[in-house]
């Protein structure tokens, strides 16, 4: 149940229109709306009643919601519009911090930043008033900017949760250009080189063909093989930002020429296990992530990380895990299942893969610490714990996946479990 404060409408409030404008603001957030939803919310509310808060709400979210991931948007949007009278300053505010006097001393919440672009939709910053006491000047500082990060470079290490809409499409064609190279292992099975090994059967069957005479020797080399990658994401509440724009990420690198990895497959989970993997190959990463959404019904939900895990180890291990794969696991930790049971199926997980890499959001804080007991049952059984959180965490990624040495920041937490 959510619980609102009392309404409070703006000024000259026009019910009908206030709705109005609220639908148009959400669809410039990313929400389907069209005329008719309109239609259909002003007379639900008008059947409803404007009396209660909780039904005004969730009157509204039947008619505009039918999606999850929509949900943050609408929450922000209805804070943003209906709940503060001084909504535009607010909003304002999110979005030109400069503004004194309305700022927040917090960061944005989840869809705030997107939720208050789409509200102000190019509005400027209000003028001063004719009678208002005028601020006082100030001094003029020169500044240089030669040294100053462009806005690629601070684009780059930009929170995903705290992107705008325009960052957050920039940053999408950012990700469709990264790559995710991996080195080939030696196999078994060997190939004709012109250095390496004797082939001693090849040179011994050449020279029979010459009555035993051994005009050269055949050499051989280990012909390379390339793992798989399996990408678990959990897409429950706290993470479904951060795994959207991962998913976006692992498209461009499964329909990638010449990356290197055999096969991509992917799976969601939050309170269930779902594989997207075909998905991932339709062309249109918007089309494959709008499929995916589509079968993974768990979409903002809770979290079971450890009977997921399980019914992957148990469903599809021996199907996706063969020729030395490599594995990331993008999730924060928090789960409700037993530690123990976690840490048995982890451990099963961690001994099936090549590499096991721990993508967690939560390392962008500084003050991080492993204290919650799925992060302390899950951090022993991975090969590298590192942030997911940013352009430049993947980039990192990138660098290092293919480095068996590498354990990002897991030999330092581990330090702080002890």
């Amino acid at each position: 149940m959510v619980t609102l404060p009392e309404l409070e409408l703006p000024e000259n409030p026009k019910l009908a229109g206030n709705i109005t404008h609220f639908a148009r603001a959400l669809r410039r957030a990313g929400l389907p709306i069209g005329p008719g939803r309109v239609i259909d919310a002003i007379r639900a509310v008008e059947a409803a009643g404007f009396t209660d808060k909780v039904d005004f709400y969730w009157t509204l979210h039947a008619c505009f919601v039918n999606r999850p991931e929509h949900r943050t948007v609408f929450a922000q949007l209805f804070r943003l519009y209906w709940r503060d009278p001084r909504y535009l300053e607010h909003m304002m505010a999110a979005m030109l911090p400069a503004i004194r006097g309305v700022q927040e001393d917090r960061p944005a919440q989840a869809a705030e930043k997107r939720a208050a672009e789409a509200l102000l939709d190019g509005a400027q910053a209000p003028q001063q008033q004719e009678g208002e006491e005028k601020e006082p000047e100030e001094t003029l500082i020169e500044v240089d900017a030669s040294l100053t990060m462009s806005t690629q470079e601070r684009l780059r290490t930009l929170d995903f949760e705290q992107m705008s809409l325009a960052e957050m499409a920039q940053a999408k064609r950012m990700l469709a250009r990264l790559t995710l190279p991996v080195k080939p292992m030696p196999s078994r099975r060997s190939m004709v080189s012109p250095q390496g090994r004797i082939d001693i059967q090849k040179t011994m069957r050449a020279a029979l063909r010459r009555g035993g005479e051994m005009h050269r020797l055949s050499l051989k080399k280990p012909r390379p093989r390339y793992p798989n990658l399996v990408v678990l994401c959990d897409i429950s509440g706290s993470m479904s930002q951060y795994s959207r724009t991962v998913l976006h990420f692992l498209h461009a690198v499964s329909n990638a020429k010449g990356a290197g990895w055999a096969k991509v497959h992917a799976f969601t989970f939050g309170t269930q296990l779902t594989n997207i993997t075909r998905h991932l190959a339709t062309r249109d990463v918007d089309a494959a992530l709008k499929a995916a959404g589509a079968q993974a019904q768990d979409w903002e939900g809770g979290t079971r990380i450890g009977s997921c895990i399980e019914a992957f180890n148990r469903d599809w291990s021996r199907r996706v895990m063969g020729q030395g794969a490599v594995v990331l696991l993008i999730t924060d930790g928090l789960d409700r299942d037993n530690p123990d049971d976690l840490a048995r199926h982890m451990q099963r997980l961690h001994l099936t893969a090549r590499r096991l890499i721990w993508l967690n959001p939560l390392l962008r804080w500084d003050g991080f610490a492993p204290k919650a007991a799925g992060i302390r049952a899950m951090l022993p059984h991975v090969d590298s714990f590192r942030a997911g959180h940013s352009i430049a965490s993947l980039e990192e990624l990138a660098q290092v996946i293919s480095r068996p040495d590498d354990m990002g920041e897991k030999a330092r937490l581990m330090g702080l479990m002890e």
